[in-house]
Formats: C-alpha cells, sequence, structure tokens
C-alpha cells in the first residue's frame, strides 16, 4: 500500500500522531483570507490576456453529467462536445475530461478513444460517500477497469467531522491502491466542513494520503467552490510541495458558470500557487455549465458579436 510522503512519515504514524500535525497547521485568518480571494477577484486583464484565458479555461474543464438519467446516448454527446465544443471553430480547445459515473465508463471510453479527452469516474458511493470500505474500493475497480483515466473519490465527511482522521487517512491510500495509473482526484464537499480550518486540514490530509488533486466540492450541495475555499486549497499544495517536491493539483467544482468567474478563479492560481499550475494537468473547473458561456465569449471576442445562448448546444 502507498505511503506519505516521507517528510511527513511520522505525522501519519498513529490516529494521535495525524491529530496533533492536522490541529498544529497555522489557524485560518478567515477574514483575510476572504479578503485576499475578493482583492484578487477585481483584477482586470487586457483582451489579448482575456482570449489566452478563455481557451486555458476550456481546457480545464471536466465537461460532467451525474445524473440518474444519464443514458449512452447523452454520454456520446457530451463527449463530443469535449472533442469539439464549438463544431463551428476547431480551433477550440478540447476539454480536459468527461465525468461520469462508473457504470457510464465504457461508453465515454469508447466515445473518446483516441482524442486526448481524459475520462474522470466518480467513485466511492459519491456524493454521500455513505457505504462499506469494500464497496467503495470495488466501485473504484469497476471504473478502472472500465478504462478511467481519473478517479473523483469522496472523504468520509462523517468520519472527519468526529476526529476520526486516521479512517479518512487509510480510507484514501486503500482507495490510491486501486487506482492504478488512474489518477485520484480526492473531494472535500467543502460546504460541509463548516470551517476553514477544517478545510485546511482536510487538504492536508488528502495530500499526506497521496491524492493527485484535492477539489472542493460534489456540486450536489448548497455550498460548492468559492474564491475563499479554493484560494485555501491553493496555498495547501503550494506549501506541500514547497516542501515534500511532489506537486498535487486543485480542482473547484460546482457554482462556477460565467467566464468571468474563471477569470477570477485563475488569477487565484496564477497570484497564490504560481504559473506551475496554470495547466490542465494540475488544476480543472468542475463546472459543465460553465462551458457554454466561455464558448460565446470567445465567439464574441473573434467577430464582435455576441450570439448568445443558441449558439452552442444545449447540455
Amino acid at each position: 500500500m502507498p505511503t506519505t510522503a516521507p517528510a511527513f512519515s511520522d505525522a501519519t504514524a498513529s490516529d494521535s500522531a495525524l491529530r496533533r500535525f492536522l490541529f498544529g497547521l497555522p489557524g485560518v485568518d478567515a477574514v483575510g483570507l476572504e479578503a485576499r480571494a475578493a482583492s484578487l477577484g477585481t483584477r482586470s486583464i487586457k483582451t489579448t490576456a482575456k482570449a489566452y484565458a478563455i481557451d486555458l479555461a476550456i481546457s480545464m474543464i471536466d465537461l460532467t453529467t451525474l445524473e440518474g438519467a444519464d443514458t449512452p446516448g447523452k454520454v456520446r454527446a457530451l463527449a463530443a462536445k469535449a472533442v469539439h465544443p464549438d463544431p463551428l471553430d476547431r480551433t477550440t480547445p478540447r476539454t480536459a475530461a468527461v465525468c461520469v459515473y462508473p457504470d457510464m465508463v465504457a461508453t465515454a471510453t469508447a466515445a473518446l478513444a483516441g482524442s486526448g479527452v481524459k475520462v474522470a469516474s466518480v467513485a466511492t458511493a459519491f456524493p454521500a460517500g455513505r457505504a462499506a470500505l469494500d464497496v467503495k474500493l470495488a466501485d473504484v475497480r469497476d471504473a478502472v477497469a472500465a478504462g478511467a483515466d481519473e478517479i473523483d473519490m469522496v472523504i468520509d465527511r462523517g468520519a472527519f467531522l468526529s476526529g476520526r482522521f486516521l479512517k479518512v487517512y487509510e480510507e484514501i491510500l486503500a482507495v490510491k491502491a486501486e487506482c492504478g495509473t488512474a489518477r485520484l482526484k480526492v473531494i472535500f464537499e467543502t460546504g460541509e466542513l463548516s470551517t476553514y480550518d477544517n478545510i485546511r486540514r482536510a487538504s492536508w490530509l488528502g495530500m499526506l494520503a497521496g491524492a493527485d488533486f484535492i477539489k472542493t466540492s460534489t456540486g450536489k450541495v448548497a455550498t460548492n467552490a468559492t474564491p475563499a475555499n479554493t484560494l485555501l486549497m491553493l496555498e495547501a499544495v503550494r506549501d506541500f510541495r514547497a516542501q515534500t517536491g511532489v506537486q498535487i493539483g486543485v480542482k473547484p467544482a460546482g457554482g462556477i458558470r460565467t467566464t468571468k468567474d474563471a477569470v477570477k478563479f485563475l488569477v487565484l492560481v496564477n497570484e497564490t500557487a504560481g504559473e506551475d499550475w496554470l495547466d490542465n494537468h494540475w488544476f480543472r473547473f468542475g463546472a459543465s455549465s460553465l462551458l457554454n458561456d466561455l464558448l460565446m465569449q470567445r465567439q464574441k471576442l473573434s467577430t464582435g458579436r455576441y450570439s448568445g445562448p443558441d449558439y452552442v448546444t444545449v447540455d
């Protein structure tokens, strides 16, 4: 089974050691955090930079369908949109991935073969995470066997909030072991963690356990990605790399709907973690509706006309 980064092996030696480490992290200045996030969100960018930012944001999207009514036809249509987001302009970048439930992975894999677009799958009893560990691991195995390149798992928030940090850590380790070569995104559901201190602790817990990405939310609760909670997670991955040399990705998900929102998040990335994270290998948007607005804004920049919502396909 994988082990944590050598620099922090003592921190995960026992439940008490892990608790001491997590509660020894600096407390979050909530007022300062929110003020900095708001300040960075007011930055304006030139038209040429906006065009670059739009294409970058498109390339960072995990185009997602996670509904009970998902069908193979819907997944194939989403895959086609991921490969050619704007059928009338083949210079438009492809999205980073298509994200589906495990039973739809085979369909997505077939539809995206040879495209370079990744297949991501939620697992571990998404979105609540309320299942036995063997059921969660079977969920991951099924998705990986069907061809998933990436696994998005949810942590046991009940265990985390009741202070059973080693249980959460060991569960992430077990899921990571089942992923094989697939990259692992660990979802905290920040809207349920109550405090910024808890989000910082969850970020470090996920990174210590071998997450390839840390992710804000499932998109299934009232409070999802915000500039403040994403800024906090960007600070965590920046500090983790400074201490271990290991780079971890960040994925804000849910509630990011407009080009203006996306640009704000890209500014957060650049100003907090740095340019190394301005790449879809290290930063993603979990926001399907965002793509349509990005496409409309892209078309406006290239033609001078705002075409409206009929210009893009309806998800």
